[in-house]
C-alpha cells in the first residue's frame, strides 16, 4: 500500500507534454527577444548621455531643430526645464546684453557669454 503511493506522488503528470507542443520553442524566443530589447533601450540610454538629463544637480543647454524647422533652445537648471522658441523676427526693448555669438566656417554656432567676451579682448 505504501509503495503505491510513493509511484503516484513520483510519476510526473506532464511526461512528453512538451515534445508534443510546437510552440514551446516560440515562447523562448520570445523571452530572448524581449530580454535584448530590453539591453537595446539600456545601451542606447546610457550611450546618449540621457543619465545627465535625470540628474536632478545637473544643468545644461540644448538646441534643437522640429520637425517643421524651428529651433527651441531646451535649457535645464537643476529641476526646472524651460523651452524656448528662436524666431527671425526683429524685436526692440529694453534688456541687458548677455554675449556675442559666433559660427564657423563649419556652420556651428558658437555663444560666448557677455563675462567671458570681455576677459578675453
Amino acid at each position: 500500500m505504501t509503495r503505491r503511493r510513493a509511484l503516484r506522488f513520483a510519476r510526473r503528470r506532464d511526461e512528453g507534454s512538451w515534445q508534443e507542443d510546437p510552440l514551446s520553442g516560440v515562447a523562448n524566443l520570445f523571452d530572448i527577444s524581449l530580454a535584448f530589447i530590453v539591453a537595446m533601450v539600456v545601451a542606447l540610454y546610457s550611450m546618449m548621455g540621457t543619465p545627465s538629463m535625470l540628474d536632478p544637480q545637473s544643468s545644461w543647454t540644448m538646441t534643437r531643430t522640429t520637425a517643421d524647422g524651428r529651433m527651441e533652445i531646451v535649457r535645464k537648471d537643476g529641476k526646472t526645464i524651460k523651452v524656448e522658441r528662436v524666431s527671425d523676427k526683429k524685436l526692440s526693448g529694453d534688456g541687458d546684453r548677455l554675449g556675442v555669438a559666433y559660427q564657423l566656417p563649419d556652420g556651428k554656432v558658437v555663444y560666448v557669454p557677455e563675462s567671458k567676451a570681455g576677459a578675453t579682448k
